[in-house]
């Protein structure tokens, strides 16, 4: 139980994608230990059900969609799927990403169309359909971006270009909802412990100088670090926090 923030979630509804795993997993766990009702969204199926047995709400009953953020269609299905199982929406919280480490001049149509699908079109797609259902209830969006979004990285150009966007699409949303009650904020992480960083594969050639121009000061974070920034930010606490991006990552952009 996360005792320093209590129940701040009480009866809130929020939306995870890649909760399966990561930081979605983490993101996941927080709010669920502040008292939200938890919806997890992954493409991994067996992998989701797994972890959505951590975030199960206290009726014991976990609640999640497979579904593939990339497909507008499915995006739009799984926000079904949360209201009617859990009444509403008050959290939408995108997580869910894709990293192609590759030379430029080697990346593929695939790899480039992945890592925007992911990264860029999924967070577009579900937050279109969930703002109807955010409004109502006076909800929030956090998109989680990157430093990539904020900086440039060698052999990401597809990652960056995509999480680039996403901040872009953060303050464009921003601005046209300043005077609903809704706020959209968006998070750009450095690195982290994860999966995805775990099972990274570099491309021949590569030039570590420019790679480690990525990291941090102090290292990689663990995911529970970067998930309790989004609870804050989600929360009622940052009532005034809007069309804001926040850095978090351990000094990498100092």
């Amino acid at each position: 139980m996360d005792d320093a923030e209590g129940r701040s979630f009480a009866g809130k509804v929020a939306l995870v994608t890649g909760a399966s795993s990561g930081l979605g997993l983490a993101v996941a766990r927080v709010l669920t230990n502040r008292g939200a009702h938890v919806f997890g969204v992954a493409r991994g199926g067996d992998a989701l059900r797994e972890a959505m047995i951590d975030v199960a709400g206290a009726d014991g009953e976990r609640r999640y969609a497979e579904t593939n953020v990339a497909s507008s269609e499915e995006c739009a299905a799984a926000v079904a799927s949360c209201v009617s199982a859990l009444g509403g929406l008050d959290v939408l919280v995108n997580v869910a990403g894709a990293h192609t480490l590759r030379h430029t001049a080697d990346v593929t149509d695939e790899d480039w169309a992945r890592d925007l699908a992911v990264n860029l079109n999924g967070p577009f797609y579900l937050s279109r359909a969930a703002l109807p259902h955010l409004l109502e209830r006076g909800g929030n969006i956090v998109n989680v971006a990157s430093v990539a979004g904020l900086e440039g990285q060698a052999y990401s150009a597809g990652y960056c270009a995509a999480k680039h966007g996403l901040v872009g699409l953060t303050r464009a949303m921003a601005l046209e909802f300043a005077g609903a009650p809704l706020r959209i904020n968006a998070i750009c992480p450095g690195g982290m412990m994860t999966p995805q960083v775990s099972n990274f594969v570099f491309p021949e050639g590569v030039d570590f100088d420019l790679v480690m121009k990525s990291a941090g000061p102090r290292g990689l974070m663990e995911p529970e670090d970067v998930a309790k920034m989004v609870a804050f930010v989600a929360s009622d606490d940052a009532a005034a926090v809007h069309g804001a991006v926040y850095a978090v990552d351990n000094g990498k952009m100092a």
